[in-house]
């Protein structure tokens, strides 16, 4: 008896490896196609965002085009200092035009609608200051990528934030600032080797890259299910989660707050100035206020002007300008999420409120032809 037993006990031992052997390769091979299905379905996410990125890009390389052809282009055009500062400033009274017909333009044609539309106006204007050859159609042109910065301000991080999933959202929204970052850095590198003319051409790389790249990307599946497109918005939902991927709780859940949304009261300019709502318009809007009047605006576009009249090789200062912009950009990108906004803009104050007094200082202790020692 104590034979048979042990006979029985080898038999299930045997029959236990057995399974175990078949067994770990079945497990294997589905965590393995559940990895492969994960990446699957942030692939479309992952390259949308990527497609979208290039209209940061594109603000970027707009912003930074003024500061590396300013010598090129009063040399070649014969202009004053009057005129290129007008050429240099337009800019921003396009991207106000853009920044505040965006909101509208996004909710009317989409966000892909509008993307597109900021691109052919950045194209236009692209090409506008290409054949520039006098003052008037090269502001028209600088007026005109302006108004597709102003629009790419908006629709880009909208888009992105609206197609990705909630563990990504934070990280690949940052990635607009950080885009816009190495537009400015890499325009102020190639222009030191480009004439002006090549350039502007070189802008357009970009905007073409948004423009075919967007027939491939679906559209924002919130904002066709808020015009009621039912049909499409499942389609550009599965698209975005993988075919294998059960979307019915997203789908319900946008479909809700689309509800929601419906049912609250429309709200008005006007509505921001009620009491409740003070304290909170009076603090955002002064940070973007103050951001402005700290100067970064203009010292980006006349960096290489600056660095000239100060003695400091401008190709050399610039190109460490440019890097250092988009390695503080991508520390501040990775650091937000762990130690906190209000620490993050504290510091940065500080470092604008430094590098202001001394860049102020140098200067003005040069009109006196004194010298730092």
């Amino acid at each position: 008896m104590a034979t048979s037993k042990q006979q029985d006990d080898i038999e299930q031992s045997e029959n236990r490896v057995n399974e175990d052997h078949i067994r770990a390769p079945l497990i294997t091979q589905t965590n393995t196609r559940v990895t492969e299905a994960k990446r699957q379905d942030r692939c479309m996410v992952y390259l949308s965002t990527f497609i979208a990125v290039c209209g940061s890009f594109t603000f970027g390389s707009c912003a930074g085009y003024s500061s590396p052809t300013q010598s090129a282009i009063r040399e070649d055009l014969n202009f004053s200092i009057a005129e290129f500062s007008l050429f240099g400033s337009i800019l921003t009274f396009g991207a106000m035009i853009g920044a505040i017909t965006s909101g509208p333009i996004a909710d009317y044609i989409g966000r892909k609608g509008a993307m597109r539309m900021s691109s052919a106006f950045c194209v236009a204007g692209w090409l506008a200051i290409y054949y520039a050859q006098g003052a008037l159609s090269l502001d028209i042109g600088r007026l005109a990528t302006g108004y597709g910065m102003g629009v790419f301000s908006y629709v880009v991080p909208v888009f992105i934030a609206e197609i990705s999933t909630t563990d990504l959202r934070g990280a690949l929204t940052s990635i607009h600032q950080l885009m816009i970052s190495a537009g400015v850095s890499v325009s102020f590198i190639i222009g030191t080797m480009l004439t002006w003319r090549a350039l502007a051409l070189a802008g357009l790389v970009p905007c073409a890259i948004l423009l075919f790249g967007l027939f491939i990307i679906p559209e924002s599946p919130r904002w066709l299910a808020k015009i009621g497109h039912q049909k499409e918005f499942e389609i550009a939902l599965r698209r975005l989660r993988g075919k294998d991927a059960d979307i019915s709780e997203e789908a319900a859940e946008i479909q809700d707050y689309m509800k929601t949304l419906e049912k609250l009261p429309k709200a008005n300019l006007f509505d921001l100035f009620q009491r409740r709502y003070l304290r909170s318009v009076i603090v955002g809007v002064g940070l973007m206020v103050f951001k402005e009047f700290g100067g970064l605006s203009g010292i980006i576009f006349y960096t290489s002007s600056i660095f000239e009249s100060s003695g400091f090789p401008s190709e050399i200062g610039t190109i460490i300008f440019s890097i250092m912009k988009v390695c503080i950009t991508a520390l501040g990108t990775t650091l937000i999420d762990r130690v906190g906004r209000k620490p993050l803009l504290l510091v940065s104050a500080t470092g604008v409120v430094i590098g202001c007094i001394l860049t102020g200082t140098s200067f003005y202790l040069k009109t006196r032809d004194m010298k730092l020692q």
